[in-house]
């Protein structure tokens, strides 16, 4: 049985009995405790069911915000060809702002023979990577990380020295995520966070949006700031229909 049909039996058996428990499901579908413990751990992720201690029940919505780790597992591919798009708005001598997001974080990745750039940021997952680029001399410049109070679920910094050293910089671009958007605003999960990026943006020449399309319409606790005040939204599928004109330039990535 593959990894499909195993999905698809943990889901109806959920469906029927409203819980399962990881040795049963061994036992049933004939594999390990270790392999449905993934099975249940994917499903999470992708919000079909939510895990308690020895096995799952039907998913609970919740305001809680994934860890980073695990928000990396899910539509890589779309961030990544996002990411992509995005780093070819970077230009020689570029001093950028890149905050906490599992799309923005695979920016330093994409960039090769880029001269002179400074990255200003409060992600250490993003900071490691533009460090390794240059390291690997596919770009020059220098990596300033902010100040602040790490939080260890999301590799990131925050805080009120973050927002306040934020304020001394002048930034030609600020590449922002997001936990969801509508046609009004930005929201994120953690409200000293969403300071963080609402300040980059505030402190930009031009601030970009890196989506993907399963946060289009969806709001999560704290708002960034308004949509208008973003330069570009970059997302890989197409400007929703009902969205009005709001100032802001929309790119769909394919």
């Amino acid at each position: 049985m593959n990894k499909d049909d195993r999905h698809l039996q943990i889901l109806n058996q959920l469906e029927e009995n409203e819980k399962v428990w990881v040795m049963d499901l061994a036992q049933t579908l004939g594999v390990t405790p270790e392999t449905i413990r993934r099975d249940l751990a994917e499903l999470e992720m992708n919000e079909r069911l939510t895990r308690i201690h020895g096995g799952a029940v039907p998913f609970i919505q919740t305001h809680r915000e994934m860890t980073f780790e695990k928000k990396m597992s899910l539509h890589i591919e779309e961030k990544k060809r996002i990411a992509k798009r995005a780093a070819e708005l970077i230009q020689h001598g570029d001093t950028i702002a890149v905050d906490v997001g599992t799309t923005t974080v695979h920016l330093a990745d994409m960039l090769d023979d880029v001269q002179g750039l400074t990255v200003v940021t409060n992600s250490l997952s993003a900071a490691s990577r533009f460090n390794y680029a240059i390291e690997e001399q596919r770009i020059t410049g220098q990596v300033i990380m902010l100040p602040g109070i790490t939080n260890p679920y999301q590799a990131s910094v925050r805080g009120t020295y973050t927002v306040e050293f934020l304020k001394r910089f002048s930034f030609n671009r600020a590449f922002i995520s997001c936990g969801g958007v509508n046609n009004s605003s930005i929201y994120d999960f953690d409200m000293d966070e969403s300071l963080v990026s609402e300040s980059m943006i505030h402190c930009s020449q031009e601030s970009i949006l890196l989506t993907d399309a399963s946060k289009l319409d969806t709001k999560s606790l704290f708002e960034i700031g308004p949509i208008r005040n973003i330069s570009k939204v970059l997302c890989d599928e197409e400007k929703p229909a009902h969205w009005y004109e709001n100032g802001y330039e929309w790119m769909t990535v394919k």
